[in-house]
């Protein structure tokens, strides 16, 4: 099965929780961090496609919006519990980047360049679970 690509217009979802399987999901303390970051992720071979970008005034807006629309079937997992916690590290001014890497190959230069920049967190979302990569 092909995992699609996320857009800022295409956000994926699952019971209405943020769900972008194929995705890594990063915060840095600020959008400078971030835009560095994703500099370096094309440097090392990533498409601009791949990568999406979210000032903290966005991903707060973003979240606020899927939680209030999350279904109470997805209390059970857990991007409920990371998507509050997205919108926490949101209001202390994270810059963000969300990028594709269905590979595990992927994800692990993704890693790479997330701890280059001391990223705050960096999560991969698989099908079933989301594997923390820091």
């Amino acid at each position: 099965m092909t995992i699609k690509r996320m857009t800022k217009t295409d956000v994926p979802r699952s019971f209405g929780a943020f769900k972008p399987v194929g995705h890594v999901v990063i915060a840095f303390d600020n959008d400078e961090q971030a835009t560095q970051a994703a500099e370096a992720l094309r440097a090392s071979g990533f498409k601009d496609e791949d990568i999406l970008q979210y000032s903290a005034v966005e991903e707060a807006e973003q979240m606020k919006e899927l939680l209030g629309h999350a279904s109470g079937f997805a209390e059970f997992g857990h991007e409920v519990a990371l998507m509050r916690k997205y919108r926490e590290l949101a209001s202390e001014g994270c810059g963000w980047l969300i990028v594709y890497a269905p590979e595990h190959a992927d994800a692990e230069r993704v890693a790479e360049v997330a701890r280059r920049f001391n990223a705050r967190l960096a999560e991969k979302y698989h099908r079933l679970v989301i594997e923390d990569l820091l």
